[in-house]
């Protein structure tokens, strides 16, 4: 369902957008950029990994596994924390986090003491796209949510370029320690940005306060009740799946088991490979820019594109896991094209929660929606791990996971769309200012 106002139009209590708007914004980009590049940069080095921890595929696997398992489990203390705290405080907490995480990792010289710090980057990572969300509701127009989700994935993203075209080269040129010793650096820049420019909103957009008790903290039972309201929300719900379903295929690839898939079972050489890794990246920068238009212009859009991008993630896996022998050059690109709209296709995802909730729920509302599809990446990590050790590195079976995960969302997204888009109805009619998407 599409609204009608023109795109001049700015809703009651809107903030105003512009320059500052997008300064500031950029900012809280800039850390989610590096986030990213921190959170991916064992995608490049996970058969160094193997090689300097003497590991196996499924030990190997639990580094990423671990870091997800984190991550997931933070989301909805993140979103609490920032509707209570604000951007900038979480923001700043997850540099510290995430750039010690990274900086440990490049010094540990055991799997233990690496595992802790790969756990202590997933924790601050955490922190960054949820605050990141939350910023841009707070500084721009209601009706340029879905664009500007989209963008800061989609810049967010672009780390991971950094990771695939830059680390892999620093890496194979200069070694473990010096590669992500230094790429901690990044983590210091974006800190100093946040402390001296980074503000939560607008002067004159202040959120509603967080009714409080008698002491001064939050009223009594504020998060049982967040998280109530929040999840009761079918659209809430749904996002949570539409998240699960579309992101974890194209996260697994790119986070481990793309290389070891392009080196080791289709027989590529690491520098082609990395060129396939970048390719995703590419085509998630590009499907981000199309979805997040697209669904800004016509809202109905949403699930059409929901179940295109699964259904063609899923006929070009089985298309490449049952070619016989090594897959075609033109298949591995057409997979790795196709896997690069799962992220903007995860997105979708807070396109229904949004309107589902009012500005002072967004933060733990996007928590539950954001843990969907990074449970299925830690759920598809290490179900691949297990299924290469059981049955001797062969990743058509593997990879067959993907298939059981997707099927699981699909279903649950199916049983709570109707509802949702009732409620959004429902509350269109009741007021025009819960009506979010106009043409940008």
């Amino acid at each position: 369902m599409s609204t009608t106002p023109s795109a001049a139009v700015r809703l009651p209590g809107d903030p105003p957008g512009g320059p500052r708007a997008m300064w500031v914004w950029g900012i809280g980009v800039a850390v989610y950029f590096v986030a990213i590049t921190f959170r991916t940069s064992l995608g490049v080095a996970g058969i160094d990994a193997a090689h300097r921890f003497d590991i196996n595929a499924s030990a190997l696997s639990s580094f990423s596994i671990l870091q997800l398992l984190v991550y997931a489990g933070m989301q909805i203390p993140v979103g609490l924390l920032v509707d209570r705290w604000g951007t900038r405080r979480v923001l700043l907490l997850g540099i510290l986090l995430f750039t010690a995480g990274q900086f440990g990792f490049a010094l540990s010289s055991s799997y233990g003491t690496a595992l802790a710090f790969r756990a202590l980057l997933g924790c601050g990572d955490a922190m960054t796209f949820i605050a990141v969300l939350r910023l841009g509701a707070r500084w721009f127009p209601a009706r340029r949510g879905p664009v500007i989700a989209q963008v800061a994935a989609l810049i967010g993203m672009s780390g991971n370029l950094v990771t695939t075209l830059v680390l892999a080269r620093v890496l194979e040129a200069f070694g473990w320690t010096a590669t992500f010793a230094g790429s901690a650096a990044g983590g210091l820049v974006v800190l100093l940005l946040v402390v001296f420019f980074l503000r939560d909103h607008p002067e004159g957009f202040e959120p509603p306060a967080v009714p409080k008790g008698g002491d001064g903290a939050p009223g009594p039972g504020f998060v049982r009740r967040q998280i109530t309201a929040a999840w009761r929300e079918p659209g809430t719900r749904a996002g949570m799946w539409v998240h699960f379903t579309c992101q974890f295929p194209g996260m697994v690839f790119l986070l481990l088991w793309g290389m070891p898939f392009l080196v080791q079972a289709q027989g590529l050489d690491k520098g082609t490979a990395g060129e396939l890794l970048t390719l995703v990246v590419i085509s998630n920068m590009c499907c981000g820019l199309v979805y997040g238009q697209v669904i800004a212009r016509h809202h109905a859009a949403r699930t059409p594109l929901v179940l295109g991008t699964v259904a063609a993630t899923a006929a070009a896996w089985a298309a490449t896991l049952a070619w016989p022998g090594q897959a075609p050059m033109w298949l591995l690109v057409l997979l790795c094209v196709v896997l690069g709209a799962c992220g903007p296709g995860s997105m979708i995802g807070f396109d229904f929660s949004r309107p589902a909730n009012p500005p002072e729920r967004h933060g733990t509302a996007s928590g539950i929606v954001n843990m969907g599809g990074f449970t299925a990446s830690m759920t598809t990590l290490f179900a691949v791990g297990v299924l290469l050790d059981l049955t001797g590195d062969n990743f058509r079976i593997a990879f067959a996971s993907v298939f059981v995960l997707q099927a699981l969302g699909l279903v649950q997204f199916a049983r709570l769309r109707g509802r949702a888009v009732r409620r959004e109805r429902e509350r269109i009619v009741a007021s025009r200012v819960e009506a979010v998407h106009v043409p940008v």
